[in-house]
């Protein structure tokens, strides 16, 4: 029995090829949406984030990104979601719980980094989005079950958001006292700057004044500021569970 071909199919490949490059809009969609504005921001940062420069880029105008999205606030919260889904999470292992928990923060620090200033649009923002609730979950499974009262995970959840954008925010902000500052000469100027403070004033300040503007002080304050959080935790921990 013979079996029906359309015409299309009987069509010489060439046909094809060239129909092919006709040029035709690609069907929108809110993915394609938060993809296309998750580029904007790695390329050149959340203010460079605008409606009108979302519909050039994809080649629409803004009523059909209208259909997809409700606005501005909902557009951030869609790419800083689509972030949070970079985030690996390990099988959770209560017994070294403190150790996991600073290694997720570890990674929720170098993913949102990696995302140029893409913090700015995470920032007073509850976690809502999928996969930011499977990182919130995550989390509280593991400093519940390693015996952390539900009080004190919650109100752990919420400072360490404060403290994650605080840190991504001034990593991606470079020291530059001076507008002309190169790379590097800001933490430089400042170091120098401390140290002829009048030794009699400021014999402290002046003491620390090189741990504090050190080439390597960010990262090793954000470790600092990590063991201190997860220090604390442990003190309100109560019998696993």
């Amino acid at each position: 029995m013979a079996t029906d071909v359309t015409s299309d199919e009987l069509e010489p490949p060439w046909w094809r090829r060239h129909r092919g490059q006709a040029r035709r809009r690609p069907p929108l969609s809110r993915d394609a949406i938060v993809a296309a504005a998750l580029a904007i921001v790695d390329a050149e940062g959340v203010d460079a984030l605008t409606i009108r420069r979302l519909g050039q880029e994809l080649d629409t105008g803004s009523a059909s990104l209208y259909w997809h999205i409700a606005g501005k606030d909902q557009l951030y919260e869609l790419v800083y979601d689509r972030i949070m889904g970079e985030i690996e999470l390990p099988d959770l292992d209560p017994s070294r719980w403190e150790e996991q928990l600073k290694e997720l923060i570890r990674r929720a620090y170098r993913v949102v980094l990696a995302h140029n200033d893409a913090v700015r649009m995470g920032i007073g923002r509850p976690p809502a989005g999928p996969n930011a609730l499977r990182v919130v979950e995550w989390m509280l499974a593991l400093t519940r079950s390693a015996g952390v009262p539900d009080g004190a995970a919650a109100s752990f959840g919420n400072i360490l958001g404060r403290y994650l954008d605080a840190s991504i925010l001034e990593a991606t902000m470079a020291v530059t006292p001076h507008e002309h500052d190169e790379p590097g000469e800001g933490l430089q100027r400042m170091r120098e700057y401390w140290a002829s403070l009048p030794a009699d004033q400021f014999p402290n300040i002046r003491a620390v004044a090189d741990a504090t503007f050190d080439d390597d002080a960010l990262d090793a304050l954000f470790e600092f500021g990590l063991d201190l959080l997860v220090r604390g935790l442990a003190a309100f921990r109560e019998a696993p569970r």
